[in-house]
């Protein structure tokens, strides 16, 4: 039947009408982005603290906290606005194609622009992109487990419908468009419930880190509102000044820092090939202890070279390679590296004589698949190949010389065969036949054959394939071959590259409960022969130990394994429906883009808990400061919009935190939030901080004799410095600038923000917010305290890190 399909015109008014073919939510206008800023309990509370200062008639301070609210908006704008481009920029080099007919040709068309009419051609592997009317479909098998959970692909045949985000299995169907965009069943779901994956657990750790913060702030707002209040300073000068403290002691800009870490490594990693699809993915790939990869087109080339036809006597032999290449020649379900290459290798005259009646596609339970062909004297003939063990267990029959033997009798002898050319590294497809009077075949057909011989394939291995295993070894990160090549194979493959040759095979799988299976992966790296349900149970497994496990694939057997992985990650010879479901794709032919992508992973989450550490430990200890400075003073220790400047320009010194430069023995092992350990950190070191507060405020009450507009200058200006600096020594277990330098970026802006920080009481903007010049013995005490606490932190941060150990 042939098909004109739509013309460009009716594309184009049907795009108008209809849209195109996303369900993406709608991107967020510039100045909803902006609002969005202040959606949270931290910037309310800000602006009842602007309120009451109004009611009270301080309009100066309103004006002041709602202007830092501002900058703090603009700022948090600024980030998320780049964040999202360079985000579509990202996705956009990651383009998913439909074949279609269009003016009567068969073209590639981007999975988006298709529209409602179209005539679309689905084949195995591809993933199928909007809701569609079958008008032929021929051994048609759809994944649909997205949409119903069943594990077993469907059979669809001619005038039924297969759905947006299901995926072919196997056969050849041309389908009609009935539905695009959030019209499909799928995309009415994803509007319903808003599909998303699993939180990483990074992202788990902020929220609980947050959390933790919200509850200290709140007991801090309390606290802080009633000392002041009990020593008769105001109870509306108490009340805004304990909001204040209670915003301040709050990380605002932690998301930014994340996100900045995240982009900065993202960018980094696409430059080379590597694309990440989902930004909290890379902080998993740091955090991966076990990636298992799939062999076959991942660390080879998936690209079959034929090395031969052979009898059971291993002789060349023209019958075995004449109904091997009918069998890839007519087969129509399954799209393959291995049917590619004996095709490449077939005379085509071959079908000149051969007609196919039927086809039995290949799946992935019995990996083998059928065809029934009739020859020019009207002979019918069943040729199957696929996996040895999977053939040999529907051969009755063996041909020999010619003759046909009761199998039994020669068993013995071609398993030698079979084993002789598995263990020199060739995969080992057997062929069998039998000659039948029907005109079409069912998988029950499959019985009583004929072995005629064996098919030798070689699939080379990728040059860079034992360099990354490697490299993932020297990282701390176990590594896990599964395959669906036999065990034999697989342990050659073992020891060309390098692993431990201890193999488990999908039979040997299914001996053991599950319940065992845990146990029977830990301390196994190569599976072979594994269907697709048996590859995800190996990752569940492994998950189950503790392990954050990554999986690399390039093919649909490889889908379940991937979506059970807490990082998915394709190669550039993947499928579509595996490049659409994975993480992170690799857009080049190297395979080291995985090693670096964990280096990056863990270059990312280690500088975002250089901030989260710093700067929580140092508001832990600010809350002793300010309770004791609460109760020793007899005035308000700082102004409420004092507190948010401070706050602010210290997260701003730590804006450039994506780019420092990390320590090698850090990314040397995968990275992992601990909040026991984070706990211990902000507990050690946040009382130092205090310790230096309080020094400050000894010397501005008695020996300074200062006024409370004196002391406030000198309290800000000493917390600004010590809460800046302290960041260059916490951010290394090393000893800090002489075994382990900062980047110039992080180096400039901290002392930048510390010099703006000593010129501020001396210009007008200081003078708004109240900070006054200070004597040249105060700015010399400043510089003393941050080299004392410098010093202290230095020897304290030895101390601890030996402890942990």
């Amino acid at each position: 039947m042939n098909y004109m399909g739509l013309n460009k015109d009716e594309v184009r008014q049907r795009l108008k009408i209809y849209g195109y073919n996303t369900f993406k939510r709608k991107k967020l206008s510039n100045l909803r982005l902006f609002f969005s800023q202040f959606k949270n309990p931290f910037i309310y509370l800000l602006f009842i603290t602007a309120t009451l200062s109004y009611g009270l008639g301080e309009t100066t301070d309103a004006l002041i906290i709602l202007l830092i609210l501002l900058v703090s908006g603009i700022i948090g704008f600024y980030q998320e606005s780049s964040a999202n481009k360079s985000v579509e920029k990202l996705l956009s080099m990651v383009k998913t194609s439909v074949a279609v007919i269009r003016d009567g040709k068969k073209e590639k068309v981007p999975a988006e622009e298709i529209v409602p009419g179209d005539i679309v051609i689905l084949s195995a592997g591809d993933i199928v992109p909007a809701d569609i009317l079958l008008l032929e479909a021929r051994d048609f098998y759809v994944d649909e487990s997205l949409l119903t959970g069943e594990a077993y692909p469907e059979e669809k045949h001619k005038g039924e419908n297969v759905y947006m985000g299901t995926s072919v299995v196997s056969g050849y169907g041309i389908g009609k468009v009935e539905r695009t965009g959030k019209l499909t069943h799928y995309g009415q779901i994803v509007e319903k419930i808003k599909l998303g994956r699993e939180e990483t657990d990074f992202e788990r750790g902020l929220k609980q880190l947050g959390f933790v913060l919200f509850q200290i702030a709140s007991v801090m707002i309390v606290v802080v509102f009633a000392i002041n209040a009990y020593f008769h300073k105001g109870v509306m000068n108490s009340l805004l000044y304990a909001l204040s403290v209670g915003i301040g002691i709050t990380p605002f800009l932690l998301p930014v820092i994340v996100n900045t870490t995240l982009l900065q490594g993202a960018k980094a990693l696409a430059r080379n090939g590597v694309i990440i699809k989902r930004l909290a993915s890379l902080y998993n790939m740091g955090n991966t202890r076990v990636l298992c990869m799939d062999k076959t087109g991942t660390l080879t080339w998936g690209r079959m070279e034929v090395l031969g036809f052979i009898n059971l006597m291993e002789e060349a032999d023209e019958k075995v390679r004449l109904y091997a290449s009918l069998n890839a020649l007519m087969q129509t379900g399954y799209k393959n590296p291995i049917d590619d290459a004996i095709i490449s290798i077939s005379d085509k005259k071959y079908l000149e004589n051969f007609s196919k009646l039927d086809e039995v596609p290949f799946d992935f339970q019995r990996k083998r698949l059928s065809v029934l062909i009739k020859d020019g004297n009207g002979n019918h003939t069943i040729i199957t190949k696929g996996a040895y063990r999977k053939v040999i267990e529907i051969c009755s029959y063996a041909l020999l010389d010619g003759k046909t033997l009761n199998i039994g009798q020669i068993q013995e002898e071609i398993e030698e065969v079979y084993k002789k050319y598995s263990k020199q590294g060739y995969k080992v497809l057997a062929l069998a036949y039998k000659d039948v009077k029907k005109y079409r075949i069912k998988r029950e057909d499959e019985r009583d054959m004929i072995l005629a011989g064996f098919i030798l394939l070689h699939d080379p291995i990728k040059p860079d394939a034992k360099e990354l295993i490697q490299q993932l070894l020297s990282l701390g990160v176990d590594i896990r071959i599964i395959t669906g090549d036999n065990a034999l194979v697989a342990r050659r493959f073992a020891q060309e590259v390098g692993l431990p040759q201890k193999v488990i095979s999908g039979d040997d799988l299914r001996n053991y409960p599950p319940e065992a299976l845990p146990v029977l992966v830990k301390d196994t790296y190569i599976f072979a022969e594994l269907d697709p349900m048996q590859k995800e149970d190996v990752v569940l497994a492994l998950k189950r130990l503790g392990n954050v496990v990554g999986y690399v694939g390039d093919g649909a057997n490889d889908l379940l394994a991937m979506r059970a992985s807490d990082v998915a990650i394709s190669v550039q010879n993947a499928m579509d429906v595996v490049k659409e479901n994975a993480d992170i794709l690799l857009a080049k032919l190297d395979l080291l883009g995985i090693s670096q992508a964990i280096v990056m992973g863990r270059k990312a989450f280690i500088n975002s808990m250089k901030y989260a550490k710093t700067q929580t430990s140092s508001n832990f200890g600010n809350m002793f400061s300010v309770i004791g400075a609460s109760v020793l003073l007899p005035f308000i220790p700082l102004l409420p919009y004092q507190v948010l400047t401070l706050n602010l320009l210290a997260d701003l010194s730590f804006l450039t935190l994506s780019s420092d430069n990390v320590d090698e023995e850090k990314l040397k092992k995968p990275t992992s939030w601990d909040t026991t350990s984070l706990r211990k950190f902000i507990i050690f070191f946040g009382p130092v901080s205090s310790l230096f507060d309080y020094a400050t405020f000894f010397y501005a009450l008695y020996f300074l004799k200062a006024s409370p507009d004196l002391f406030r200058s000198l309290w800000f200006l000493e917390s600004l410095v010590t809460q800046s600096l302290v960041l260059l020594f916490l951010r290394t277990e090393r000893v800090a600038f002489l075994h382990s330098k900062p980047s110039k970026m992080l180096m400039l802006t901290i002392l930048g923000i510390i010099a703006f920080g000593f010129l501020l009481p001396y210009v007008p903007l200081g003078r708004f917010i109240n900070l006054y010049p200070l004597p040249a013995s105060s700015l010399i005490f400043v510089i003393c305290v941050a080299f004392l606490y410098s010093s202290l932190v230095e020897l304290l941060k030895r101390f601890y890190y030996m402890l942990s150990k």
